[in-house]
């Protein structure tokens, strides 16, 4: 199971985006100005029986990391948009 740091586990993630290994965990921040969101990056890999992550990327994971930071913006952007009332 992947691992998470210590100062992690003091708040629950916003959203988390995971792809091919490679995972996005969105914070919330609350600030007087309105809430405000930072992202953190990892990938996440298999040595042996054992799963570690890792903050470095290399040239293959580039592409997906690009994709899931644009997702990461998408849901940031949603969530500052006023609610549409349902009809």
């Amino acid at each position: 199971m992947p691992s998470t740091t210590p100062k992690q586990t003091a708040n629950k993630p916003a959203h988390e985006i995971r792809l091919n290994g490679i995972r996005c965990t969105i914070w919330k921040n609350e600030t007087p100005k309105g809430p405000r969101y930072n992202s953190t990056f990892e990938r996440n890999f298999l040595d042996g029986q054992e799963w570690k992550t890792s903050e470095s990327f290399g040239r293959d994971d580039l592409l997906t990391l690009s994709f899931v930071a644009t997702e990461a913006l998408r849901w940031i952007v949603e969530q500052k948009q006023p609610q549409q009332p349902t009809v």
